[in-house]
Formats: C-alpha cells, sequence, structure tokens
C-alpha cells in the first residue's frame, strides 16, 4: 500500500474519532454538565468542543487532500492539528472540568499548532500543482 494511503487512513480515521469524541462531549456537556457549571466553565467547555470539530474537519479534508498531493508539509500540517485538538481542546475539557488552572498553560500551545498547521496547510496547497 503507498505511503499517501496509508497517511491518508491514518488522518481520516484519527478525524472521525476526532469528531465522534466532539459530540459525545458537546452532548455531555448540554446534557449532564449545564446544572453542574457556572457559565464561565460551559463556556470554556463549548470552547474545546469547537475548536476540535473545527480541526476534526480540517484533519479530514487534509487526509483526502493527501491522496491527491502526497506533500511532506501536508502530513505535517495533519500531525500539528491532531497536537492541537489535544493540547488546546483537551487542557480546556480539562480546565473546565478538573478547575485545575495551570492546565490553561497548555491551552496556547494548542493554539499555536492550529496556527501552524493552517499556515502549513495553505503553504501545500499553494506549491502543488
Amino acid at each position: 500500500m503507498a505511503h499517501k494511503t496509508i497517511i491518508s487512513r491514518r488522518f481520516i480515521a484519527i478525524a472521525a474519532l476526532s469528531a465522534m469524541i466532539a459530540t459525545m462531549m458537546g452532548a455531555f456537556a448540554a446534557h449532564g454538565l449545564k446544572a453542574q457549571f457556572s457559565e464561565s466553565q460551559m463556556s470554556v467547555f463549548q470552547t474545546a468542543v469547537f475548536y476540535q470539530f473545527i480541526h476534526s474537519l480540517a484533519l479530514l479534508f487534509l487526509g483526502v487532500l493527501i491522496l491527491k498531493w502526497d506533500k511532506r508539509i501536508l502530513q505535517i500540517s495533519g500531525w500539528l492539528f491532531c497536537f492541537g485538538i489535544l493540547l488546546f481542546s483537551g487542557s480546556l475539557y480539562l480546565l473546565s472540568l478538573l478547575k485545575i488552572q495551570i492546565l490553561g498553560m497548555l491551552t496556547p500551545f494548542g493554539g499555536v499548532c492550529f496556527i501552524l498547521g493552517w499556515f502549513l496547510l495553505a503553504i501545500g496547497v499553494y506549491k502543488s500543482t
């Protein structure tokens, strides 16, 4: 099996699982946490869900795109989205659930991963013909 097919399948599978988890977390917030969370905690949790969904879709798109253009820069972009989801959304979930403020220090690193992922996606597509 070609390397690009393996990477593509991997990103699509991770994207599907991540979107599933985001769906579950959103439902959990709406139905299980609403009465227990402050408005601030709910806002933080919903931000985590939102960014996880957006970047799950971006990862899905990248998985398909890699089948057309197997560029290393696109693969790096995909891994940055994966790390961004873990660091950004993961830290916000834990911050809102556990109320451990120090976890908030991880969030900007996830945001940087997202930004770099989008930048590399733009460069990779621009350079592909």
